[in-house]
Protein backbone atom coordinates (compact mmCIF):
# COMPACT_ATOMS: atom_id res chain seq x y z
CA UNK A 1 0.00 0.00 0.00
CA UNK A 2 0.81 3.24 -0.82
CA UNK A 3 2.44 4.91 2.21
CA UNK A 4 1.70 9.21 3.18
CA UNK A 5 3.63 11.30 5.77
CA UNK A 6 2.16 14.63 6.64
CA UNK A 7 4.02 16.68 9.56
CA UNK A 8 2.71 19.80 11.00
CA UNK A 9 1.07 20.94 14.16
CA UNK A 10 -2.10 19.33 15.57
CA UNK A 11 -3.93 21.51 18.25
CA UNK A 12 -6.58 22.28 20.37
CA UNK A 13 -9.52 23.81 18.74
CA UNK A 14 -12.06 25.72 21.10
CA UNK A 15 -15.54 26.94 19.39
CA UNK A 16 -18.58 28.61 20.77
CA UNK A 17 -21.88 26.49 20.23
CA UNK A 18 -23.44 27.54 16.95
CA UNK A 19 -22.87 31.03 15.62
CA UNK A 20 -22.20 32.20 19.10
CA UNK A 21 -19.56 35.24 19.26
CA UNK A 22 -16.41 34.73 21.60
CA UNK A 23 -17.91 37.18 24.13
CA UNK A 24 -21.29 35.61 24.60
CA UNK A 25 -20.11 32.47 24.72
CA UNK A 26 -20.15 30.45 28.18
CA UNK A 27 -18.92 27.30 27.54
CA UNK A 28 -16.91 25.98 24.43
CA UNK A 29 -16.37 23.16 21.97
CA UNK A 30 -13.26 20.98 22.30
CA UNK A 31 -11.45 19.37 18.84
CA UNK A 32 -8.66 19.08 17.54
CA UNK A 33 -7.02 19.94 13.88
CA UNK A 34 -4.78 21.60 11.88
CA UNK A 35 -3.77 21.69 8.35
CA UNK A 36 -1.56 18.64 7.96
CA UNK A 37 -3.43 16.57 10.48
CA UNK A 38 -6.85 17.38 8.49
CA UNK A 39 -5.16 16.51 5.10
CA UNK A 40 -3.92 12.80 7.34
CA UNK A 41 -7.54 11.72 8.61
CA UNK A 42 -9.01 12.47 4.65
CA UNK A 43 -6.23 10.06 3.49
CA UNK A 44 -6.90 7.37 6.03
CA UNK A 45 -11.07 7.66 5.30
CA UNK A 46 -9.87 7.11 2.13
CA UNK A 47 -7.77 4.05 2.76
CA UNK A 48 -4.34 5.42 2.21
CA UNK A 49 -1.69 3.98 4.44
CA UNK A 50 -0.69 7.20 6.00
CA UNK A 51 1.36 8.76 9.22
CA UNK A 52 1.33 12.19 10.94
CA UNK A 53 4.31 13.52 11.79
CA UNK A 54 4.44 16.44 15.07
CA UNK A 55 5.45 16.59 18.55
CA UNK A 56 2.98 16.64 21.47
CA UNK A 57 3.12 16.71 24.99
CA UNK A 58 3.02 13.77 27.34
CA UNK A 59 0.57 14.69 29.49
CA UNK A 60 -4.05 14.00 28.83
CA UNK A 61 -4.29 16.61 26.48
CA UNK A 62 -1.07 15.54 24.38
CA UNK A 63 -3.02 11.85 24.20
CA UNK A 64 -6.01 13.20 23.58
CA UNK A 65 -4.70 14.73 20.22
CA UNK A 66 -3.27 11.85 19.93
CA UNK A 67 -6.33 9.92 20.06
CA UNK A 68 -8.14 12.43 18.35
CA UNK A 69 -6.00 10.49 15.08
CA UNK A 70 -6.02 7.32 15.81
CA UNK A 71 -9.85 6.76 15.60
CA UNK A 72 -9.92 7.47 12.33
CA UNK A 73 -6.97 4.91 11.25
CA UNK A 74 -3.97 7.58 11.02
CA UNK A 75 -0.47 6.11 12.23
CA UNK A 76 0.50 8.04 15.05
CA UNK A 77 3.71 5.94 16.37
CA UNK A 78 6.03 8.32 14.45
CA UNK A 79 5.00 11.25 16.85
CA UNK A 80 7.36 12.37 19.19
CA UNK A 81 6.07 13.09 22.78
CA UNK A 82 7.11 15.98 24.98
CA UNK A 83 7.90 19.20 25.57
CA UNK A 84 4.81 22.07 27.53
CA UNK A 85 1.33 22.33 25.77
CA UNK A 86 -0.88 21.61 22.91
CA UNK A 87 -1.31 24.95 20.64
CA UNK A 88 -4.94 26.14 20.78
CA UNK A 89 -6.86 28.02 18.23
CA UNK A 90 -9.81 29.65 19.18
CA UNK A 91 -12.80 29.62 16.17
CA UNK A 92 -15.91 31.87 16.07
CA UNK A 93 -17.90 30.70 12.91
CA UNK A 94 -18.99 33.68 11.21
CA UNK A 95 -22.75 34.17 9.59
CA UNK A 96 -24.16 36.00 6.68
CA UNK A 97 -21.68 39.26 6.21
CA UNK A 98 -19.59 38.59 9.80
CA UNK A 99 -17.12 36.65 8.92
CA UNK A 100 -15.17 34.38 10.79
CA UNK A 101 -12.47 34.54 12.89
CA UNK A 102 -9.56 32.76 14.59
CA UNK A 103 -7.12 33.22 17.39
CA UNK A 104 -4.04 31.60 17.94
CA UNK A 105 -2.65 30.53 21.36
CA UNK A 106 -0.26 28.17 20.17
CA UNK A 107 3.14 30.52 21.18
CA UNK A 108 5.64 27.58 22.76
CA UNK A 109 3.90 24.73 21.70
CA UNK A 110 5.93 22.03 21.84
CA UNK A 111 6.35 21.15 18.05
CA UNK A 112 7.34 24.91 17.68
CA UNK A 113 10.15 24.58 20.38
CA UNK A 114 10.76 21.23 18.67
CA UNK A 115 14.15 20.79 17.76
CA UNK A 116 16.32 19.04 14.61
CA UNK A 117 17.16 16.09 16.73
CA UNK A 118 13.63 15.50 17.05
CA UNK A 119 12.97 13.43 14.08
CA UNK A 120 14.70 10.93 12.46
CA UNK A 121 13.69 11.56 8.81
CA UNK A 122 15.33 8.55 7.47
CA UNK A 123 13.21 6.34 9.95
CA UNK A 124 10.09 8.46 9.06
CA UNK A 125 10.72 8.18 5.09
CA UNK A 126 10.95 4.45 5.36
CA UNK A 127 9.11 3.05 2.48
CA UNK A 128 6.34 6.32 1.97
CA UNK A 129 5.69 7.53 -1.39
CA UNK A 130 4.34 10.81 -0.58
CA UNK A 131 5.36 13.83 1.71
CA UNK A 132 3.14 16.74 2.63
CA UNK A 133 3.46 19.58 4.33
CA UNK A 134 2.02 23.25 4.46
CA UNK A 135 3.19 26.91 4.91
CA UNK A 136 1.79 27.25 8.66
CA UNK A 137 4.67 24.57 9.87
CA UNK A 138 7.94 26.50 9.23
CA UNK A 139 6.45 29.78 10.68
CA UNK A 140 6.40 28.44 13.25
CA UNK A 141 9.70 29.34 14.29
CA UNK A 142 13.05 28.99 13.00
CA UNK A 143 14.03 25.89 13.73
CA UNK A 144 10.81 24.03 12.29
CA UNK A 145 11.35 25.99 9.06
CA UNK A 146 14.94 24.03 9.54
CA UNK A 147 13.87 21.31 10.05
CA UNK A 148 11.35 21.58 7.28
CA UNK A 149 14.33 22.10 4.26
CA UNK A 150 15.79 19.05 6.16
CA UNK A 151 12.88 17.15 5.01
CA UNK A 152 12.10 18.04 2.26
CA UNK A 153 15.47 17.98 0.88
CA UNK A 154 15.65 13.92 2.95
CA UNK A 155 12.46 13.35 0.73
CA UNK A 156 13.82 14.65 -2.25
CA UNK A 157 16.95 12.26 -2.01
CA UNK A 158 14.84 9.58 -2.04
CA UNK A 159 12.54 10.46 -4.62
CA UNK A 160 9.64 10.63 -2.22
CA UNK A 161 6.51 13.03 -3.96
CA UNK A 162 6.59 16.37 -1.78
CA UNK A 163 3.35 18.59 -2.26
CA UNK A 164 3.10 21.77 -0.08
CA UNK A 165 -0.20 24.29 0.68
CA UNK A 166 1.09 27.63 0.96
CA UNK A 167 -1.19 28.58 3.49
CA UNK A 168 0.15 31.81 4.38
CA UNK A 169 -1.16 33.01 7.78
CA UNK A 170 -0.30 36.95 8.67
CA UNK A 171 -0.90 35.97 12.53
CA UNK A 172 2.22 34.04 12.39
CA UNK A 173 4.69 35.24 10.13
CA UNK A 174 5.15 38.44 7.98
CA UNK A 175 4.91 37.89 3.92
CA UNK A 176 8.91 39.14 3.18
CA UNK A 177 9.56 36.43 5.75
CA UNK A 178 7.49 34.16 4.12
CA UNK A 179 8.65 34.52 0.48
CA UNK A 180 12.24 33.90 1.86
CA UNK A 181 11.47 30.65 3.67
CA UNK A 182 8.32 29.38 1.37
CA UNK A 183 11.07 29.98 -1.47
CA UNK A 184 13.96 27.64 -0.18
CA UNK A 185 11.21 24.62 0.72
CA UNK A 186 9.24 25.12 -3.09
CA UNK A 187 12.51 24.04 -4.52
CA UNK A 188 12.03 20.91 -3.49
CA UNK A 189 8.43 20.85 -4.01
CA UNK A 190 7.07 19.14 -6.66
CA UNK A 191 3.04 19.62 -6.59
CA UNK A 192 1.84 23.29 -5.05
CA UNK A 193 -1.27 23.99 -3.42
CA UNK A 194 -2.75 27.77 -2.87
CA UNK A 195 -5.81 29.61 -2.92
CA UNK A 196 -6.58 32.93 -4.52
CA UNK A 197 -4.24 35.06 -1.63
CA UNK A 198 -1.54 32.83 -1.32
CA UNK A 199 0.78 33.09 -4.23
CA UNK A 200 0.19 37.29 -4.41
CA UNK A 201 0.77 37.01 -0.14
CA UNK A 202 4.21 34.73 -0.61
CA UNK A 203 5.86 35.01 -3.80
CA UNK A 204 3.78 38.59 -5.08
CA UNK A 205 2.41 36.77 -8.11
CA UNK A 206 -1.55 38.42 -8.36
CA UNK A 207 -4.03 37.29 -10.54
CA UNK A 208 -5.18 40.03 -13.37
CA UNK A 209 -8.72 41.10 -13.19
CA UNK A 210 -9.77 39.45 -9.79
CA UNK A 211 -11.81 40.83 -7.16
CA UNK A 212 -11.63 38.04 -3.84
CA UNK A 213 -13.97 40.08 -2.30
CA UNK A 214 -16.06 41.11 -4.40
CA UNK A 215 -16.71 37.92 -5.96
CA UNK A 216 -15.26 38.16 -8.88
CA UNK A 217 -12.83 35.63 -10.40
CA UNK A 218 -10.82 35.56 -13.77
CA UNK A 219 -9.74 32.23 -15.06
CA UNK A 220 -6.87 33.49 -17.35
CA UNK A 221 -5.57 35.32 -14.38
CA UNK A 222 -4.82 31.93 -12.72
CA UNK A 223 -3.46 30.07 -15.45
CA UNK A 224 -1.08 32.91 -15.36
CA UNK A 225 -0.22 32.63 -12.25
CA UNK A 226 0.16 29.12 -12.02
CA UNK A 227 2.10 29.12 -15.33
CA UNK A 228 4.60 32.02 -13.32
CA UNK A 229 4.63 30.02 -10.20
CA UNK A 230 5.57 26.79 -11.77
CA UNK A 231 8.03 28.68 -14.24
CA UNK A 232 10.05 30.04 -10.94
CA UNK A 233 10.24 26.91 -9.28
CA UNK A 234 9.45 24.00 -11.77
CA UNK A 235 6.71 22.45 -9.99
CA UNK A 236 5.19 19.16 -11.56
CA UNK A 237 1.51 20.84 -10.61
CA UNK A 238 0.08 24.08 -9.43
CA UNK A 239 -3.14 23.45 -8.06
CA UNK A 240 -5.56 26.44 -6.85
CA UNK A 241 -8.66 26.51 -5.36
CA UNK A 242 -11.23 29.51 -6.12
CA UNK A 243 -13.32 30.39 -3.90
CA UNK A 244 -16.30 33.33 -4.64
CA UNK A 245 -17.18 34.62 -1.76
CA UNK A 246 -21.12 36.10 -1.80
CA UNK A 247 -21.26 36.01 2.04
CA UNK A 248 -19.66 33.86 5.10
CA UNK A 249 -22.46 31.68 4.23
CA UNK A 250 -22.89 31.01 0.73
CA UNK A 251 -19.69 30.52 -1.44
CA UNK A 252 -19.25 28.97 -4.94
CA UNK A 253 -16.76 27.00 -4.88
CA UNK A 254 -14.09 25.20 -8.03
CA UNK A 255 -10.24 24.66 -8.86
CA UNK A 256 -7.64 24.60 -11.49
CA UNK A 257 -5.21 22.04 -11.86
CA UNK A 258 -2.20 22.79 -14.32
CA UNK A 259 0.27 20.45 -15.51
CA UNK A 260 2.60 19.95 -18.52
CA UNK A 261 1.13 23.42 -19.62
CA UNK A 262 -2.34 23.00 -19.15
CA UNK A 263 -5.10 24.12 -17.16
CA UNK A 264 -8.21 21.96 -16.07
CA UNK A 265 -11.26 23.81 -14.32
CA UNK A 266 -13.70 21.63 -12.14
CA UNK A 267 -17.26 22.36 -11.89
CA UNK A 268 -18.47 25.25 -9.59
CA UNK A 269 -20.45 23.95 -6.60
CA UNK A 270 -22.83 26.79 -4.58
CA UNK A 271 -22.56 25.89 -0.95
CA UNK A 272 -24.25 26.84 1.84
CA UNK A 273 -21.46 26.55 4.44
CA UNK A 274 -21.59 24.72 8.04
CA UNK A 275 -18.01 25.14 8.97
CA UNK A 276 -15.52 25.98 6.04
CA UNK A 277 -12.11 25.61 8.67
CA UNK A 278 -10.17 22.48 6.52
CA UNK A 279 -11.87 23.28 3.49
CA UNK A 280 -8.51 23.85 1.91
CA UNK A 281 -7.24 20.87 3.31
CA UNK A 282 -9.94 19.00 2.66
CA UNK A 283 -9.08 20.04 -1.40
CA UNK A 284 -5.21 19.19 -0.62
CA UNK A 285 -6.18 15.65 0.29
CA UNK A 286 -8.10 15.03 -2.50
CA UNK A 287 -5.59 16.20 -4.64
CA UNK A 288 -3.30 13.51 -3.08
CA UNK A 289 -5.36 11.19 -2.95
CA UNK A 290 -6.79 11.40 -6.64
CA UNK A 291 -2.64 11.81 -8.02
CA UNK A 292 -1.09 8.21 -6.10
CA UNK A 293 -4.24 6.24 -7.91
CA UNK A 294 -3.55 7.67 -11.06
CA UNK A 295 -5.91 10.00 -11.98
CA UNK A 296 -5.96 12.09 -15.10
CA UNK A 297 -5.95 16.13 -15.00
CA UNK A 298 -9.47 16.10 -14.91
CA UNK A 299 -10.64 13.54 -12.91
CA UNK A 300 -8.04 14.60 -10.27
CA UNK A 301 -9.34 18.01 -9.54
CA UNK A 302 -13.05 17.12 -9.76
CA UNK A 303 -12.08 14.44 -6.81
CA UNK A 304 -10.59 17.27 -4.91
CA UNK A 305 -12.85 20.10 -5.51
CA UNK A 306 -16.05 17.84 -4.46
CA UNK A 307 -14.11 15.98 -1.25
CA UNK A 308 -13.52 19.78 0.15
CA UNK A 309 -16.80 20.82 -1.22
CA UNK A 310 -17.76 18.79 1.41
CA UNK A 311 -16.21 19.40 4.21
CA UNK A 312 -18.00 22.51 3.87
CA UNK A 313 -20.74 20.52 5.40
CA UNK A 314 -19.29 18.74 8.50
CA UNK A 315 -18.50 20.57 11.91
CA UNK A 316 -14.73 20.29 12.70
CA UNK A 317 -11.66 20.18 11.16
CA UNK A 318 -11.33 16.82 9.99
CA UNK A 319 -13.46 15.86 6.55
CA UNK A 320 -15.52 12.49 7.85
CA UNK A 321 -16.36 10.92 4.16
CA UNK A 322 -15.84 8.55 1.81
CA UNK A 323 -14.40 7.77 -1.61
CA UNK A 324 -17.80 6.90 -2.60
CA UNK A 325 -19.95 9.97 -1.24
CA UNK A 326 -17.12 12.24 -3.00
CA UNK A 327 -17.01 10.32 -6.31
CA UNK A 328 -20.65 10.61 -6.31
CA UNK A 329 -20.91 13.82 -5.93
CA UNK A 330 -17.86 14.63 -8.69
CA UNK A 331 -20.50 12.13 -10.75
CA UNK A 332 -22.60 14.78 -11.03
CA UNK A 333 -25.44 13.96 -7.94
CA UNK A 334 -25.28 17.14 -5.99
CA UNK A 335 -28.85 17.02 -4.73
CA UNK A 336 -28.41 16.22 -1.45
CA UNK A 337 -31.78 13.83 -1.33
CA UNK A 338 -32.10 11.37 1.75
CA UNK A 339 -30.15 8.15 0.92
CA UNK A 340 -32.45 5.24 1.65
Amino acid sequence: MKKVITFGELMLRLAPENYLRFVQSEKYEATFGGAEANVAVSLANYGIDVAFVTKLPTHEIGQSAVNSLRKFGVDTSKIVRGGERVGIYYCEKGASQRPSKVIYDRAYSSISMAKEQDFDWDKIFEEVEWFHFTGITPALSDEVAKICLIAVKKAKEKGITISCDLNFRKKLWTKEKAGQVMSNLCQYVDYCIANEEDAKDVFGIEADNTDIYGGKLDREGYISVAKKLTDRFNFKGVAITLRESKSANDNDWSGMLYTNGQAVFSKKYSMHIVDRVGGGDSFGAGLIYSLLNGYDSQRAIEFAVAASCLKHTIEGDYNMVSVSEVLNLAGGDASGRVQR
